[in-house]
């Protein structure tokens, strides 16, 4: 071969290799703006959610929780079919649900907690504090407040606001209920609840979502977010959901489900009595609702 056809060989392959790169970006283009899912879900065209199957006020096998009710809007949304994975949210949910690959998404998770990749926080509450309405206690906003003291509390054991009430004195009169429990059989947050308009406790403790939920139901309860504690574990969290570590095109959709959809998010969530906190901890109300936290 002469010179000069070598030449020619040698710009024909160069071009060649050019133009399959310039494709191979155009195609990686695309696939990033219309977030090609089929590497990361069990089945794009199904919006398939890891659930609890008694976990009210978050979700339950007949789709009455919160979480479900958010389900049912993404899978709108999305223009998906909806099916869930149950199992119950112990020891071992994570791993044998979305680590698993049975489903592709959790619809609630705290916001930090390395179990999971999470999603940009949709809500944020807090503990709060349940009391009857006039019985003093109503407008209790700290565990650190003296009315507190000598008061029968109720509080699930092991959770974080236990750390704040033992700083604060408040164990020794505290009545306990159990974290770990068969929820086809029991309900802490209803036992407590129950306690409560009973007379049998002054006040208690429950996670916001928890305490919102069940005081709704009650009637004449009143809930205050402990937004005010200056000792023991911060007790107001974020909310986002929880995907795969690798899953980053599904993040980044619902991060922009999330807010196209805030106001509506927000509506499901006071429907069912969350008390939601913007961030300066201040309560979200109707005109600020559609606002994200």
């Amino acid at each position: 071969m002469t010179e000069a056809g070598r030449h020619r060989r040698w710009l024909i392959l160069l071009c060649a290799m050019v133009a399959s790169c310039a494709v191979g970006d155009v195609a990686m283009a695309q696939t990033s703006e219309t977030g090609d899912l089929s590497f990361e879900l069990v089945d794009p065209k199904v919006l398939r959610v890891c659930a609890d199957p008694r976990n009210l006020p978050f979700s339950n096998e007949k789709g009455e929780g919160l979480e479900n009710k958010l389900a049912e809007l993404l899978a709108d949304k999305l223009q998906k079919k909806l099916d869930y994975v149950f199992f119950p949210q112990a020891t071992g949910f994570v791993r044998m649900t979305l680590g698993a690959h049975r489903c592709d998404v959790i619809m609630g998770f705290p916001q930090g907690d390395d179990l999971v990749q999470g999603t940009n926080p949709y809500y944020r509450t807090s503990y709060a504090l349940v009391a009857k309405a006039g019985s003093g206690l109503e407008d209790v906003d700290t565990l650190e407040d003296a009315r507190l003291k000598g008061k029968h509390v109720g509080i699930v054991a092991g959770t974080p606001p236990a750390t704040n009430m033992a700083i604060a004195g408040l164990m020794g009169d505290a009545k306990p209920y159990p974290l770990m429990i068969d929820t086809r059989y029991d309900n802490s947050a209803q036992a407590m609840i129950d306690d409560l308009t009973n007379g049998k406790i002054d006040a208690g403790v429950l996670w916001g979502p928890m305490a919102g939920f069940y005081a709704k139901k009650a009637g004449s309860l009143h809930v205050t977010p402990l937004v005010k504690e200056t000792t023991g574990p911060k007790l107001v969290y974020r909310i986002g959901m929880g995907v795969r570590p690798a899953d980053q095109n599904w993040k980044r959709q619902l991060n922009k489900l999330i807010q196209e959809n805030q106001g509506e998010i927000n509506k499901i969530l006071t429907d069912f009595g969350v008390p939601l906190l913007d961030e300066s901890d201040r309560p979200l109300v109707a005109e600020t609702a559609k606002k994200a936290p």
